[in-house]
C-alpha cells in the first residue's frame, strides 16, 4: 500500500526538484501545509533549517543536497530522531572521474607542459600496474576503484572498518594508513570530514608517501594539513598534488599553493551544479517513492559517524 507523501522544498522550488517529487508519487506543498518531508536545494539557507524544523513538527524526513553533512550538523544534533538522508553516493561518477583526471594530469606532467614555452624533456608515467590507496569506501571510493581497475592497478582501501571491499587488494582502517603510504603511487582522499578525520593527511603521512607519488583530494579540504602539504611540495620529493578542495576554501589569492608548480587546484568543480542537479533529482525521486511505500531510503545519514 502506498500513500502520497506531502513534501516541501527549502530553497528555490526548481523544476528538477518539483518534477522529482511528483515523479516519485509525492505532492509538493508549502511549509504551512504540514509536510512530512523536506527537500533542500543547493541554494538553501543552512542557518534557517533548524527554525523550519522547530516550526514544522510534521516533518519526519529531511533530504540534504550534498554528500557532506558538516554544514547541517547543528540541525542534525537538534533533531536526531528525524530521518536524514544526504546525496552520498549520488555524485560518485563525476567526482571519481575528476579524481582520475587529476591523477592522469599529474603523472603526465601537464601542469609543467601547460606553462611551457619550449619543447622540453620527455617525461610521464603510465597508470598501468601502479598501486593506489583510496581513503574512503563510499560511492566515490567504490567508483574510483572501478575506474582504476581499467588500468590494472592494485588498490588498497582505507575505511572505518576492515570489512573487505570487493575488488580491493587490501581493506584496512586509518590506524594502518602509514603502512600503506610508502607503497602507494597514488593516494586519493575520498573520505568524509569528521572530527576524527580532520588533518588525516598531515606532516607524518606526507613524509611517509613514496617519492614520486601523487596526492589527490576530491573530498574536503580539512582532511589534509595545508601547511604541511605546502612544505612537502616545496621539497620536490613527491610528484604533485591534485586538489579540488582546499583548507581554507575558497583558497585566498596569494596563498602559497597558487605559486606551487607541483599543484593542480580546481575550484571545487568535481561535480558542478549542472552535473549534479539531475543526480540529486534521481535521489529525491527514489526517496519519495520509498517513503510512500514504507521502504528504506537511500543515503541514510549516520549523525554520530558524521556522514
Amino acid at each position: 500500500m502506498t500513500t502520497t507523501p506531502r513534501i516541501a522544498i527549502h530553497g528555490d522550488p526548481l523544476p528538477f526538484l518539483t518534477d522529482a517529487i511528483v515523479g516519485g508519487g509525492g505532492a509538493v506543498v508549502g511549509l504551512q501545509e504540514q509536510p512530512e518531508g523536506l527537500v533542500l536545494d543547493h541554494g538553501n539557507d543552512k542557518h534557517a533549517l533548524q527554525a523550519i524544523l522547530d516550526a514544522t513538527p510534521s516533518i519526519r524526513w529531511v533530504q540534504l543536497p550534498s554528500a557532506g553533512i558538516e554544514s547541517y550538523a547543528h540541525s542534525l544534533a537538534a533533531y536526531p530522531d528525524k530521518i536524514w538522508t544526504s546525496a552520498k553516493g549520488a555524485y560518485a561518477k563525476p567526482v571519481a572521474e575528476h579524481a582520475l583526471a587529476l591523477t592522469l594530469a599529474l603523472f603526465r606532467h601537464l601542469p609543467e607542459r601547460i606553462r611551457a614555452r619550449s619543447w622540453g624533456q620527455s617525461a610521464g608515467t603510465s597508470l598501468h600496474g601502479l598501486t593506489a590507496v583510496v581513503i574512503g569506501a563510499g560511492g566515490i571510493g567504490l567508483e574510483l576503484l572501478r575506474l582504476f581497475s581499467a588500468f590494472d592497478m592494485e588498490v588498497d582501501v582505507v575505511r572505518r572498518t576492515e570489512a573487505p571491499v570487493p575488488g580491493a587488494r587490501r581493506t584496512t582502517t586509518a590506524d594502518h594508513l602509514a603502512e600503506l603510504l610508502p607503497e602507494a603511487d597514488v593516494v586519493v582522499v575520498a573520505a568524509a570530514l569528521t572530527p576524527g578525520t580532520s588533518k588525516l593527511i598531515g606532516e607524518a603521512e606526507l613524509a611517509a608517501m613514496k617519492p614520486g607519488s601523487v596526492l589527490v583530494n576530491i573530498a574536503r579540504g580539512g582532511l589534509i594539513d595545508t601547511d604541511a602539504l605546502v612544505a612537502e611540495l616545496g621539497q620536490g620529493r613527491i610528484l604533485g598534488a591534485g586538489l579540488d578542495v582546499t583548507d581554507p576554501e575558497p583558497l585566498p589569492d596569494g596563498h602559497p599553493l597558487w605559486d606551487e608548480p607541483r599543484a593542480i587546484i580546481t575550484p571545487h568543480t568535481a561535480d558542478t551544479i549542472e552535473m549534479i542537479r539531475p543526480l540529486l533529482g534521481e535521489r529525491v525521486e527514489i526517496n519519495v517513492r520509498h517513503l510512500a511505500m514504507g521502504l528504506p531510503l537511500e543515503g541514510i545519514v549516520d549523525a554520530a559517524a558524521g556522514y
